[in-house]
Formats: structure tokens, sequence, C-alpha cells
């Protein structure tokens, strides 16, 4: 095998290799559409274009999918960050609404120090029923994800909360160093979160939890306080793209803010690289993985796929994008293009049947033939 063949095996086989390919791939497609997709202007200080639409609309999903690696990794899942969403942007619009002033600085910060509180609340919440108590995850999160967003309809009265507020808007829509405030939190988040879990013994611990509850236990770790850490980690961060969502919008909507971004989350996870058994996971992936997801939103766009046939297209590329990450996949697919058809079965070993059952060498049964007889005598 030569050197550059190694190389390239190695490559392929590295965690983000395919997550990256895939990005490139949905960037350069839309060149064919939009020739100026990649150019960025500078106005009045701030950069724009396709690119920046893409980070911008990206960063709530990348904020929850981050959350949600953390929580995949303990071995567990949380379906209720939508709703938590919803809560954080409703409570932050509710105060603004009501004060004298809403842009008054103070009266905001206000505003957004309680809807993160109330977020890291119900992160512990969900923390407390599958740690604590022992519900499954999933059913633990249910529940608050239904009654999370019938408590954001009942903060908002079931109507759209609208506020007209420039410090609250710089969250979601402002520019600073030329970048989107929101792209800025994110990086803040993400870089935060990579530096206590990857340069501590935190991540360790956390994949020990998920990959394996009872040796990590018999280990004396602290697997109860580490998942209800990681419940909290996720409300924080639903919480804040919550903030960023509302102030983009300069809104709060209790019944579609964060809808179904779970599922979005779930995805850009497993696109991301991390499984969903618990156990190894990458934040970085997860990054990748939520931008792909957006990246692909845009490309439909600029495509022009029909509106009724988006999610079947959306579907399609994510089941194509899942198989070329299969190993699996991969290895049987080579083994095919090698063979020129299907793999073949292997050899039946001696004395064993097609059917499996059997097995050793074939024995003979009655008496010993004349002529063995013979040469024993």
């Amino acid at each position: 095998m030569s050197d550059t063949h190694r190389r390239l095996t190695g490559l392929v086989r590295q965690r983000l290799f395919w997550p990256v390919l895939i990005l490139v791939v949905l960037l350069v497609s839309n060149l064919f559409f939009t020739p100026s997709f990649f150019s960025i202007t500078v106005r009045d200080g701030h950069l724009y274009g396709s690119l920046i639409d893409i980070l911008r609309a990206s960063t709530p999903l990348v904020l929850v999918a981050v959350g949600m690696t953390v929580v995949i990794a303990t071995g567990g899942i949380d379906l209720s960050v939508g709703s938590v969403m919803a809560i954080s942007g409703a409570l932050a619009c509710l105060h603004i609404s009501g004060l004298a002033d809403q842009n008054s600085v103070t009266g905001v910060l206000f505003a957004v120090v309680l809807a993160l509180g109330l977020s890291v609340l119900l992160g512990l919440w969900n923390g407390a029923l599958v740690a604590a108590i022992g519900i499954q995850p999933i059913i633990a999160t249910l529940i608050l994800m239904v009654a999370g967003r019938g408590l954001a309809q009942l903060i908002t009265d079931g109507q759209i909360i609208n506020v007209n507020s420039a410090p609250y808007k710089v969250i979601g829509a402002g520019y600073a160093l030329t970048l989107p405030v929101s792209v800025l939190i994110v990086v803040a988040v993400v870089t935060a979160a990579a530096l206590l879990i990857r340069r501590s013994a935190l991540g360790m611990l956390v994949e020990s939890v998920g990959g394996n509850p009872t040796a990590s236990r018999l280990a004396g770790i602290r697997a109860r306080q580490l998942v209800i850490l990681a419940y909290v980690f996720a409300g924080l961060c639903a919480g804040i793209a919550g903030l960023i969502f509302s102030s983009n919008v300069s809104s709060a909507d209790g019944n579609n803010a964060g809808n179904l971004i779970e599922l979005d989350a779930i995805l850009a996870v497993v696109i991301g690289g991390t499984a969903l058994t618990g156990g190894r996971f990458s934040l970085a992936g997860s990054v990748l993985g939520a931008v792909i997801i957006k990246a692909l939103d845009i490309t439909i766009y600029t495509i022009g796929i029909p509106s009724q046939a988006n999610l079947l297209f959306k579907a399609v590329v994510v089941i194509v994008l899942c198989l070329a990450q299969s190993s699996a996949f991969r290895a049987r697919l080579a083994g095919i293009t090698r063979r020129g058809g299907p793999a073949r079965p292997p050899a039946t070993p001696p004395g064993k049947r097609p059917d499996g059952t059997g097995g050793g060498l074939p024995q003979q049964a009655g008496p010993a033939a004349p002529a063995e007889a013979e040469v024993r005598a």
C-alpha cells in the first residue's frame, strides 16, 4: 500500500471528514444557481453575503445541538429544547413589553437573566426526573415538551408579544466586529464548552457515564450529578437560542418558536458523528451538522424546489448523508464494486450444512470397510 493511499484512507476515517465534505458539496452546488453565492461585501462596517446568512440562521440550532450532544453523550435525550426556547423568548419579551422604557439596558439585562434562570431551572427539572427519579429520558423530556409549550402560551396569553427594544434586538440582529452578534455569542458558548469539556476530565467522565453506566458507578463516578449537569447545560443553551430567535424578530410566539427544532438538533448530532447510544461525542461535529442542515435549507430555496416537495427532498438528502457516513455501508458498497455484484456468502465449512447446523469433520457410521479392516490386520 502506497503512502498516498494510506494517508487517504486515514483521512476518510476521520470523524469530521464526511461532515466537512458534505458541507463543501452543498455550498459549491449553490454556485451553479447563484454565481455570487460566495461573495461577501462590507456595508456600514458589517459583513453581508450568503455565507454570513447561513451562519446567522444556524445560530439557534447550533446552540441547541451542542446542548443535545452533551445529553446524548450521557445516554439520554432531550425533546423539550424547543419548548424551553419558546418559554425563554416569551418571558423575556413579556418583561420588556411591560417596561416604561423598552430601550433601558438594565431592564433588558434583567429580562435576559430572568429568561436564562428559568431555562436552567427547566433543565434541572429534566435532570432530576431522569437521574434522581429514574424516568426514561424520552418520557421525562416529553413531559416538558408538551407542558412547556402550554406554559409558553400561558406567558404570552396565546398572543404574539411584540417589543420595540433596540438593546434587545442587538442579541439576534445586531453586529459587532463586522460579524453578527448571534454568531459571536455562539462562538463564545461553544468555545467555553469545548474548553471545559475537552481540557478537563469532565468530557471523559461524561463519555464514561454514557458508554458504560455500571462500570462508571462502580468506579466511583457521580453519574447522577453529571446527568443533571448535562440537562442543565442543554436547558441553558436552549434558553440562549430562544433569546436569539425572539430578538431577531422582536417578538415572542409561544406556539411556533422553536417548534420541532429538537428533531433538527438530534439530526445535527447524528450527522456530526455522535452515536445516540451515548459515549464518545463530538461538539465540532454537531456544529458542522447544524450548519449543514441550514445550508441544506438555503440550497433548497436556491435550487427552486417546489414548497410542497421541500420536506421530501430534505429527507432524501439526509438519508444520502447518513449512508455516506456509515462505514459499514461504504465497506459493503466497495465490496460490491470490486466483485461486480453482491457479496457472496462464505463457503460452507466441511461437515456444516448450508443452514448452519452441524460442524467438524464428517464422521463415518457403522463398521469399517473391509479394505480398512485388512490394513489394520
